[in-house]
């Protein structure tokens, strides 16, 4: 069918993976760092252009005949009437808009209004917010404000040469706060509660949809955010969950349908396929880890991994609730680590290490039974991040999950998605894919890790760290609220 492009324009860089088409095998890689600052909450969206143009350098794009384009989410571009920026994008991870988004659930009465409005509660990295602070904040600005994009509608609309139209993807528009999954439509009323005024949205494209043609011919694809073409790029599908392990930490699973959640424990994202993605958020998960490596003086992760593969399951009685930074999945914002079970036998570093282990994958299990008490089915974890590789996660996931584990190769999963969805545009637009049906690609490379005869030994570990939660934060994980 030809060779297709995914460009993933990340928080910090620009990666862009050249495919085969058909099967999705790799031709040739870019790379280029953005030129911001490190956790800036604002910039100039050009430099996402600057950085496109120098990871596309050397004729990386020669014979490419269509484009997707992944970018990190909830960023978000205000555009004046002529179609110039307002002010410089406010990024993902700028947090100034936290009493913007509490001002926001009470002004539409509430969380479970805004639940079943667009399926989820205003969170302060959502544009709805950012609309709301910009109201507040800049007044001026935003009365200027006559339209609004997110980078990867922003990207898709410059590669097209700035058309009238501008077009955005359900996966994109599903993170705005503004855009409902269940019902596949906009709350343009939303935006006037947020911004002040109406202003004007990009058209939703479906997911093997067109965004349309560059004046060199190319095809450019519906592009998405940066989750969903992870997601896609990975080729989870229904049975499957991912978790990502950073610092904080994340369920995500496919479902069928859009799940609202008035707690705003679970985010109604769609996906890339036209299915949907629920997702689960902790505030810690391997910063629990890197806590423990400190205290015990490990060198790194592998140190400590190692050090717990000296204990046995439940570390001696030793339970470590990992609430260092709070936690969102429980709701305790204001609480901190608990550690328990501290006896004479079990005062030894790898009974800790083990502790350290296990409470962090004993809280993502947690978020992944918020999914499954809504009726996600989970059969297939799939673990993402530098900590998948570790030893001491590989032996306890799959028995803590219950589920088989897959530890995919470490590869651009996002751009992967991104040129997958261009050969599915490609194709669509050629009469030679169904609009139902992506390409077939090879799934990643991955090491799987099943529960066997351990799943018993995984089921009371599970219990004597939820025993303690609920003995310490009592109620505070109640799932049937």
């Amino acid at each position: 069918m030809g060779i297709v492009a995914g460009l993933d324009s990340s928080s910090a860089f620009t990666r862009i993976v050249v495919c085969d088409a058909d099967t999705g095998a790799v031709l040739r890689q870019g790379y280029a760092p953005h030129p911001v600052e490190p956790k800036a909450a604002e910039v100039d969206p050009q430099v996402w252009l600057l950085s496109l143009g120098e990871a596309a350098g050397g004729g990386l794009l020669e014979g490419v005949q269509a484009i997707g384009v992944s970018a990190q989410q909830h960023g978000l571009i205000t555009l004046d009437a002529q179609g110039g920026p307002v002010r410089p994008a406010l990024l993902g991870n700028d947090k100034r808009a936290q009493v913007a988004a509490a001002d926001l659930i009470d002004a539409l009465g509430g969380r479970q209004a805004w639940a079943e409005a667009v399926g989820s509660v205003p969170q302060a990295a959502q544009p709805v917010a950012k609309l709301r602070w910009l109201a507040r904040t800049e007044p001026e600005a935003a009365q200027r404000v006559a339209a609004v994009l997110q980078p990867h509608d922003w990207l898709v609309w410059q590669l097209l040469g700035r058309p009238a139209r501008r077009t955005t993807d359900r996966g994109g528009a599903s993170g705005t706060g503004y855009w409902s999954a269940g019902t596949g439509a906009y709350r343009p009323d939303l935006v006037e509660l947020a911004l002040g005024h109406p202003c004007a949205l990009p058209d939703v494209l479906g997911p093997a949809d067109a965004a349309g043609t560059t004046p060199e011919g190319l095809l450019i694809s519906a592009g998405t955010g940066e989750i969903m073409a992870a997601a896609f790029g990975l080729g989870v599908g229904t049975g499957d969950a991912v978790v990502s392990l950073g610092a904080s930490g994340s369920v995500m699973a496919v479902h069928h349908e859009a799940l609202a959640d008035p707690t705003g424990m679970i985010t109604s994202f769609a996906d890339a396929t036209g299915m949907h993605l629920p997702v689960v958020h902790t505030l810690n998960a391997v910063r629990a880890l890197r806590g423990t490596a400190d205290l015990l003086g490990a060198a790194d992760l592998a140190e400590l991994s190692a050090l717990a593969m000296k204990s046995t399951p439940g570390s001696s009685g030793l339970v470590l609730l990992p609430y260092l930074e709070g936690e969102r999945t429980p709701q305790l914002p204001h609480t901190a680590g608990t550690l328990t079970g501290l006896r004479r036998e079990s005062m030894k570093p790898e009974h800790l290490a083990r502790a350290s282990f296990e409470g962090m994958l004993c809280s993502l299990a947690d978020a992944m039974d918020v999914l499954r008490g809504r009726g996600v089915e989970v059969r297939r974890v799939f673990l993402l991040g530098a900590a998948a590789e570790l030893p001491a996660v590989q032996a306890i996931a799959p028995t803590v999950f219950g589920a088989q584990v897959v530890v995919p190769q470490p590869a651009d999963y996002a751009a992967l998605g991104a040129a997958r969805q261009a050969a599915w545009a490609l194709g669509v637009a050629r009469g030679m894919l169904s609009p139902q049906a992506p390409p077939a690609w090879q799934g990643a490379a991955a090491q799987v890790f099943e529960p066997g005869e351990e799943a018993a030994v995984g089921k009371a570990v599970r219990q004597q760290y939820g025993a303690t939660r609920d003995q310490i934060h009592p109620g505070a994980f109640d799932l049937s609220v």
